[in-house]
C-alpha cells in the first residue's frame, strides 16, 4: 500500500512543486529585467519538463537506468499519441510548416541522434555533452527567430501575465517558492523512484516497463494539461508546439543532463522495441508538421488506439508478445 502511495504522492508533489517553482522564477527574472521572450523560453518551458528531469536524475543516481530511460521514451511517445489525441478531440490542429521549419528539423534530427546513442547500448558522458550542445543551438537558433516575431513576442507576454497571477511581486516571497519548488521536485522525484521500484519488484516486471508507462504518464500530465487548455482556448498550434519542445527537451535536455550524471545502459526492450515506437510516433507527427495534412479528430482516435495498444503491449510482456509475433 505504501508503495502506491508514495507514487501517487510523488506525482503530486512533483506537479505542485513544479508550478511553485515557475511561478518564483518567473517573478525572480521579471524583477531583474529579463524579456518575457528569453523567461518563456527558458524558465516557462524548463518547468514543464522538472518531473522528466527530476525523475530521471534520481532513477540514475539510484542505479535504476531502466527508470531513467524508460520515463524520457516514454514521454515522448506520450505526448504524441496521448496529448496530441486529447487535444485534436477538442479542435483539429493544421499547422503551417515555413513557421516552425527549425523545429521540425531538430524534432527529427534530435530523434536520430537520440536514438543512435540509444544504439550503442548506452548513454555516456558524449552523448551527454553532445545533447546538451545541441540543445543549446536550438534555444539560440530559437531566440533570434522569435525576436523578430511581434506575435510570439505577445504571446510569451501574455503567458508571462498568467504566471505572475496571484504571486506577490516580493522577491523574498518568490525566492522562496522557488527553493520550495526545486526541494519539492528532488523530493516528489525521489519517493515516486522509490515506489516505482518496489511496484515493479512486486510484480515482478521490468523497471523500464514502469518508466515507459505510468512514470511517463505521470511526469507528461503538465504538458498534458497545458497542450488541452491551449487547444480549449482556441490555440492548437501552442498544443503542438507544447508536443515538440517537450520531446525535443526530454531527449536533449533531460537526456543529456543524466547521461554527464551518470552513464545509463539502455535495457534490451527499450533497443528492440520501444526506442522504434518513439521513432514511429516521431514520424507520424512529420506530415502534420509540413503542412501535408490536419491532425483531425480521426487522427486523434488513432492515436488514442495506438497508444492503449502499446500501454497493452508492455501490460501483456513486449518479450512474450514479440515471440507470439
Amino acid at each position: 500500500m505504501i508503495m502506491y502511495l508514495q507514487v501517487f504522492g510523488g506525482f503530486v508533489i512533483l506537479i505542485v512543486a513544479a508550478e511553485a517553482m515557475v511561478r518564483g522564477a518567473v517573478v525572480i527574472a521579471d524583477k531583474m529585467g529579463i524579456s518575457a521572450m528569453v523567461i518563456g523560453m527558458t524558465v516557462v518551458a524548463f518547468g514543464t519538463s522538472a518531473p522528466e528531469l527530476m525523475v530521471s536524475l534520481q532513477a540514475a543516481l539510484n542505479g535504476s537506468s531502466g527508470l531513467a530511460i524508460g520515463n524520457i521514451v516514454g514521454s515522448n511517445i506520450a505526448n504524441v499519441w496521448l496529448i496530441l489525441g486529447a487535444s485534436c478531440l477538442i479542435t483539429p490542429i493544421l499547422v503551417k510548416p515555413d513557421a516552425m521549419k527549425r523545429d521540425i528539423l531538430l524534432l527529427a534530427g534530435g530523434t536520430l541522434l537520440f536514438s543512435g546513442f540509444c544504439l550503442d547500448g548506452e548513454l555516456n558522458l558524449i552523448a551527454g555533452i553532445v545533447f546538451l550542445l545541441v540543445f543549446c543551438a536550438f534555444l539560440a537558433f530559437s531566440y533570434f527567430r522569435e525576436t523578430a516575431d511581434p506575435e510570439v513576442l505577445k504571446e510569451h507576454q501574455e503567458e508571462l501575465e498568467e504566471l505572475e497571477k496571484g504571486v506577490p511581486k516580493s522577491v523574498p516571497i518568490a525566492i522562496g517558492m522557488t527553493i520550495v519548488g526545486i526541494l519539492g521536485l528532488a523530493f516528489g522525484a525521489d519517493i515516486l523512484v522509490t515506489g516505482g521500484s518496489e511496484i515493479a519488484r512486486s510484480y515482478g516486471v521490468s523497471e523500464e516497463v514502469i518508466g515507459l508507462t505510468l512514470f511517463a504518464f505521470g511526469t507528461s500530465l503538465p504538458e498534458l494539461a497545458a497542450s488541452v487548455v491551449a487547444a480549449y482556448r482556441g490555440h492548437p498550434d501552442v498544443a503542438i508546439g507544447n508536443v515538440i519542445g517537450s520531446n525535443i527537451f526530454n531527449m536533449l535536455l533531460v537526456g543529456g543532463v543524466v547521461s554527464m550524471v551518470a552513464a545509463i545502459p539502455v535495457p534490451p526492450q527499450v533497443l528492440n522495441f520501444d526506442i522504434w515506437v518513439m521513432v514511429v510516433a516521431t514520424a507520424m507527427l512529420m506530415p502534420v508538421l509540413l503542412g501535408w495534412m490536419t491532425l483531425n479528430r480521426t487522427y486523434a482516435t488513432i492515436y488514442f488506439i495506438l497508444y492503449i495498444g502499446y500501454v497493452g503491449a508492455q501490460a501483456y510482456g513486449v518479450e512474450r508478445l514479440m515471440a507470439a509475433i
